[in-house]
């Protein structure tokens, strides 16, 4: 079983026109696995730490009827010295050269490296990512921001991030922590 045959399978079951790819990895935990392939430490947005367990990297769509399905899958695999960056990469070209509609990819501030947002927008897809507040960003040429002491602004600030382009900047408020996005479009 490979990533084509659930691709093959689960297209089936949306409508495959303006999808929106979804990003994200998960850690299977196997705290007492001794000498298994696959299993390493890695970061765990659970537990908040890292733990032992099984990295897999998961392409989720969903269709314009909210129907979603997983399109395209790694497990991360130590001795193949990729990065959770380069599996999904690698999973993106796939599931467009597969023949997926994409219509925008969103994902967490994991995935938002320059060299993948160039990728998508490459591909000529939009995308919303979660963004780290230490990344730079600039209103005009030549005077950069971290995005955590930027001014008080609207959301949706029209902002150039370093190294990319233009693109709009959010922010919200989770609990007592403040979260950024970006938009491409």
């Amino acid at each position: 079983y490979c990533p084509q045959d659930l691709y093959a399978e689960a297209i089936q079951y949306i409508d495959n026109h303006k999808l929106v790819l979804s990003v994200d990895d998960t850690v299977l935990d196997k705290p007492y696995s001794q000498h298994m392939d696959l299993v390493g430490f890695f970061w765990s947005g659970k537990h908040h730490r890292s733990v032992k367990g099984i990295n897999l990297v998961t392409l989720y769509a969903t269709d314009q009827h909210g129907k979603n399905v997983p399109l395209n899958f790694r497990l991360y695999d130590h001795a193949e010295h990729n990065t959770k960056n380069d599996y999904f990469m690698e999973m993106l070209n796939e599931v467009l050269q597969w023949g997926a509609d994409i219509y925008c990819v969103t994902g967490d501030t994991w995935y938002a490296a320059t060299s993948n947002l160039k990728a998508i927008r490459n591909h000529g897809i939009r995308f919303m990512f979660g963004i780290d507040k230490n990344r730079n960003v600039s209103f005009e040429k030549g005077i950069w921001h971290q995005i955590q002491k930027l001014p008080d602004f609207e959301n949706g600030q029209k902002v150039w991030l370093k190294d990319f382009g233009f693109v709009q900047l959010f922010k919200t408020q989770l609990k007592e922590q403040q979260r950024f996005y970006i938009v491409y479009q």
